[in-house]
């Protein structure tokens, strides 16, 4: 559709007052945010831990977080591509919403310091070690079409189903499957909007450490990325390691990273607050 010169106009400024306000938020930003974690950083002490696991190549992964936990997850191949969706433990209609996570910190990329939100404008996760920093909030994860697109009429799992079979388990169904964040997908746009893919933008023994700011259900998928371009379906398995953390404190780098994650820690407390009334 081709705008009028009204409609054209109307973009325009709305396009300007985005940027002003973009502006506007990253200049209040009070901390920069640090470099990636060293890949043979960030040990973890061994009494904190309490799960670990194997995702296979192909299938999905289920648990419950508490407040305080975090989940590193190891991409030991550098090859493998996790999906993730997260709900609140409590009242799971409050969930993991990737367009406010973007919107409100005015950028698409996530990396140490930054929070993943939920629908209700609160904390549930704090990014608190990350090596690569490529992660796609953008494009989704991948379906039975876009298997077959890629590799043809072979058998091979997905996002999509994995996380409908992983809800069911859950006590959700399909209808609480939304839009997912995928982690070690090194998806970019181009400066003609396009979907890029970064292929040197991981490697192997890559982590993310996510910790848990609110009670959640999670749910992971270890399946490719839909733009990734090998040509054969195979998924290889990621580790998960599941420890107690230390509670986000005043100072916390998530917590004080952006005006926008002050507000977003804020309404976590008042909901904690609530909820021990």
């Amino acid at each position: 559709m081709i705008p009028t010169k009204e409609q054209q106009a109307e973009i325009d400024a709305n396009k300007r007052r985005y940027e002003q306000l973009k502006s506007a938020g990253q200049a209040s930003a009070p901390r920069a945010l640090p470099g990636p974690t060293s890949r043979d950083g960030a040990a973890i002490n061994s009494t904190a831990i309490f799960a670990q696991e194997t995702i296979p190549g192909g299938w999905y992964w289920t648990t419950r977080l508490n407040a305080g936990d975090a989940i590193r997850i190891l991409n030991r191949s550098g090859t493998s591509c996790v999906s993730l969706l997260a709900w609140n433990s409590s009242d799971p209609s409050e969930r993991l919403n990737h367009a406010d996570t973007i919107k409100v910190q005015w950028t698409a990329t996530l990396r140490k310091g930054r929070v993943i939100l939920s629908d209700m404008g609160r904390v549930m996760f704090g990014i608190v070690e990350d090596t690569s920093f490529m992660h796609d909030t953008l494009a989704g994860g991948s379906t039975a079409a876009t298997n077959a697109a890629r590799y043809g009429n072979a058998p091979t799992r997905n996002t999509r189903d994995n996380f409908v079979l992983a809800a069911g388990k859950l006590g959700l169904d399909r209808r609480d499957v939304m839009p997912c964040i995928n982690l070690f997908a090194p998806v970019s746009v181009n400066v003609d909007g396009r979907f890029a893919w970064n292929a040197n933008g991981r490697e192997a023994g890559d982590f993310i450490d996510l910790r848990a700011e609110m009670d959640m259900l999670i749910a992971l998928s270890n399946c490719p990325h839909p733009l990734d371009p090998a040509p054969t379906y195979d998924p290889q398995p990621v580790d998960i390691v599941c420890y107690a953390a230390d509670p986000a404190a005043g100072d916390d780098l998530c917590r004080t990273a952006s005006a926008e994650a002050i507000r977003a820690f804020e309404n976590n407390d008042i909901g904690f607050k609530r909820a021990a009334r």
